[in-house]
Formats: C-alpha cells, structure tokens, sequence
C-alpha cells in the first residue's frame, strides 16, 4: 500500500498562484504534462514513536506514465508505463507486476495517473496553517488503502503533503528542485526485467 501512497503524492506539485490551494491543484493536473523532483519521506507509527525515513527522486509524463526510484536506505524501482505497474525490488532481484488500471485504481497514485479528480475523490478547501493553504482530498471508495490525503501550498507552490492510512500511519512527503514540464527521455517510462529477475504477475 505504501508505494501506492508515495506514488500518487505527486499530483500535488504546484501550479500558478490563484485563490485558493483546490484551485491551485487543478491547474496543476490541467497544465503539468511532465515533471521530475527529488523528494523525502517521512513514516510515523500511529502512536508517533516510530519514525523512517526514505528519499530519491521522481518523474512522470501524463498520461497514466511515471517513474519513482528510491536510493536511501534501500534501493526500490517503481515504473508505471500506461499499461502495467512494475516494482523491483534490488536486493531480492525480484519484479512484481500489475495490470496498472487496477493497482491505480480509487488509490492517491490516480491523481498523478490522469484519473478525474471529482469523479474519484471527494475535495475540499481545508484549514490553513502557518501560512500554508491545504486541499483535502477523501477517497468515494474504501478500497484504496488510505482515509485522507492532504496537499500543502503556500503562493500556489508546492508546500507539503501529508497521508493518513486506515491504519493510522502517516505519511510526509518534501520536496525539492522541482522541475515542471520538462522534457523527458521516452525509455524513462519503460521497464525492463533485469536479468535473472523473478517475475510475479498480479
């Protein structure tokens, strides 16, 4: 579940500065076509005393394309190619493999997929706080892994996000040299099994 939450974060990345942060996240699913960005992650236990930490970098070209690589502590690879869901997993040489339609489905990982924000979440303007304006998004199905997700701005751009899973783990992400609309080499968004690898087909 917890990749699925890291991936679907992304959405978030600030468009230009308007009225509020909802308006601020639509302009960004309507006008961000690529994007790449380093980011850090923070997991707290739901009782907040156990904390891990995580960090690597991101790229995604819309539609329904991206690709996370994770350096620190572990190495993991994340690739979504439009059709199918790759994870690889390094140390075990191991790639797991999903129909991608389904492992994005009513998931955070949707919003960066390109699926309809109000079809499939439930959004709202939410508090503001130390100068940060957030959007609340819930999810219209339960089957997604997650209760709430939480997308800061501060001036339209980017401020933090912030996850609560049905188990009560949340989740931070940060973020920094965020570049949007770049150009992007077509074979980032291509897996292909390394060597040797075991290949699980879910």
């Amino acid at each position: 579940m917890l990749r699925f939450v890291l991936c679907g974060l992304m959405a978030a990345w600030g468009g230009p500065a308007l009225a509020d942060a909802l308006g601020s996240l639509n302009a960004f699913v309507r006008e961000a076509r690529t994007g790449s960005a380093e980011f850090t992650q923070t997991v707290t236990s739901p009782d907040g005393a156990k904390r891990r930490s995580s960090s690597g970098t991101f790229e995604f070209s819309r539609p329904n394309r991206f690709r996370f690589s994770y350096t620190k502590p572990f190495e993991q690879l994340i690739v979504a190619d439009g059709q199918r869901l790759w994870i690889f997993d390094p140390d075990l040489n191991q790639v797991v493999s999903r129909k991608q339609s389904t492992a994005l489905a009513a998931t955070p990982a949707a919003l960066l997929a390109g699926a309809q924000l109000d079809r499939d979440f439930t959004l709202s303007n939410d508090a503001t706080r130390d100068g940060i304006e957030w959007v609340k998004a819930v999810p219209k199905q339960g089957d997604g892994g997650f209760e709430s997700l939480r997308i800061g701005f501060r001036n339209g751009e980017l401020a933090g996000v912030e996850i609560l899973d049905n188990l009560g783990q949340r989740s931070v992400l940060q973020f920094k040299a965020v570049r949007l609309n770049v150009a992007l080499p077509a074979d980032r968004m291509v897996f292909a099994v390394p060597k040797g690898a075991d290949v699980i087909q879910q």
